[in-house]
C-alpha cells in the first residue's frame, strides 16, 4: 500500500512539473471588452536571431477585428519572420559586432549571444544563438519579461519589458541597464506589422505623420509600382502594391515627435503609436497585405547607466 502511494506521488509530481513547464511555454493573452493581445513567451515559437524575444506580441484585435498581421502573407511555418508588434535592437548597429573576431560571440539585446559570421552584420541572417536568461511575471492586465545577458567581451545588460493592457490601448515600457564595462550604443524600433480587418493595403488606408514629408530628403524611396503616394504629412495608396515598398528616414534626420496614425476609412478603425521620446529616424516598409511604420529610439549607455522609454498604442473608431 505504501509503495503504491509512493508511486502515485511520483507520478503526480511528474505530471505537475510537466504541466508547469507547459504553462511556462504557452502564449499569454491580455484581454478586456475592447482588446485582445496575444503574446508569445521568450521560448515559445519565434526563436530566430533578429527580433527581441521578450514579450513577442503576435496579434492584437479590437472588438474582434484584427489590427495586426504578419510579415509573410502565406504564413510563417518556420517561425522566422515578424508578426504583430515585434521589436528589434540594433538592426544596423548590433552591440559588440565590430569589436569581436570571426567566430566570437556578440550580444543581440533581447535574444542572447550570436556568433559572428562575416565582416558585415545582416539582420536577416540566421546566426547561431546562445539564449539569454529570461524571467516572466504574469498579472491580470500586464506581462513583464526580464532578460539578463551573459558577460561577453565586456558587454552585458539587463532588459525589462512591461506590456500593459489599458481600456482601448496598450503600453510597452522598456528599461535597459548597462551592466557591462563597455558603452552600449545602438537603437530600438518596433516593426508594427499592420493591417486593419485583414484588408489589403490600398485606397482605404491613410497613414499620417506629425511632420512634413519630403521624398528628396529620404535616405531611400523604393516604390517600384508608383502605388504609394507621399503627400505633405500623410501617405496614401492608389491601389494594392504587389511588390514591396520601402522609405528610409522619413524625418530626414530631424528630431520629431515619435507618432504615427493609421486609419482605414472602410472599416472606420484607426490605430496610433505614440512614443515617450523624440526620434530622428522613421522608416516605412510594406507590401500588399501589410504596412509597417517604424519609430527608432537611440540608445547610448555608459557602464552602469540605464534608460527607460515607452510606446503606447491606441485603437479607436472614426465616424
Amino acid at each position: 500500500m505504501k509503495k503504491t502511494i509512493f508511486l502515485l506521488l511520483i507520478c503526480y509530481a511528474f505530471i505537475s512539473n510537466a504541466q508547469q513547464k507547459k504553462d511556462t511555454n504557452m502564449a499569454h493573452i491580455l484581454q478586456n471588452e475592447n482588446l485582445e493581445i496575444c503574446i508569445d513567451l521568450p521560448l515559445e515559437n519565434y526563436q530566430f536571431s533578429r527580433f527581441d524575444w521578450t514579450g513577442k506580441i503576435t496579434a492584437v484585435t479590437y472588438k474582434g477585428i484584427p489590427v495586426s498581421t504578419q510579415e509573410k502573407i502565406d504564413g510563417d511555418k518556420e517561425n522566422i519572420y515578424g508578426k504583430g508588434f515585434y521589436n528589434e535592437f540594433g538592426i544596423e548597429t548590433p552591440v559588440g559586432f565590430d569589436d569581436c573576431e570571426e567566430g566570437d560571440w556578440f550580444p543581440k539585446i533581447g535574444v542572447g549571444l550570436l556568433t559572428k559570421e562575416g565582416e558585415t552584420y545582416a539582420f536577416s541572417k540566421a546566426y547561431e544563438i546562445k539564449p539569454a536568461n529570461f524571467n516572466v511575471i504574469k498579472d491580470t492586465n500586464k506581462l513583464i519579461v526580464e532578460c539578463e545577458s551573459s558577460m561577453v567581451n565586456g558587454y552585458s545588460y539587463v532588459l525589462r519589458k512591461e506590456i500593459e493592457l489599458l481600456e482601448s490601448s496598450f503600453a510597452i515600457r522598456y528599461h535597459l541597464h548597462n551592466t557591462g564595462g563597455k558603452n552600449i550604443s545602438t537603437n530600438e524600433y518596433n516593426h508594427n506589422f499592420l493591417a486593419i480587418n485583414k484588408e489589403l493595403i490600398g485606397s482605404d488606408y491613410i497613414l499620417k505623420f506629425p511632420f512634413e514629408l519630403n521624398t528628396d530628403l529620404f535616405d531611400a524611396a523604393i516604390n517600384p509600382e508608383g502605388k504609394v503616394l507621399v503627400q505633405k504629412d500623410q501617405i496614401t495608396f492608389n491601389s494594392t502594391p504587389e511588390e514591396q515598398f520601402f522609405y528610409g528616414n522619413l524625418s530626414a534626420n530631424k528630431e520629431v515627435g515619435a507618432i504615427w496614425e493609421l486609419i482605414n476609412t472602410k472599416s472606420k478603425i484607426g490605430i496610433r503609436e505614440t512614443g515617450s521620446f523624440k526620434t530622428n529616424k522613421v522608416n516605412l516598409w510594406g507590401w500588399k497585405h501589410v504596412v509597417s511604420p517604424e519609430l527608432f529610439f537611440d540608445i547610448n549607455l555608459k557602464p552602469n547607466q540605464e534608460t527607460e522609454w515607452s510606446r503606447t498604442y491606441n485603437i479607436f473608431e472614426i465616424k
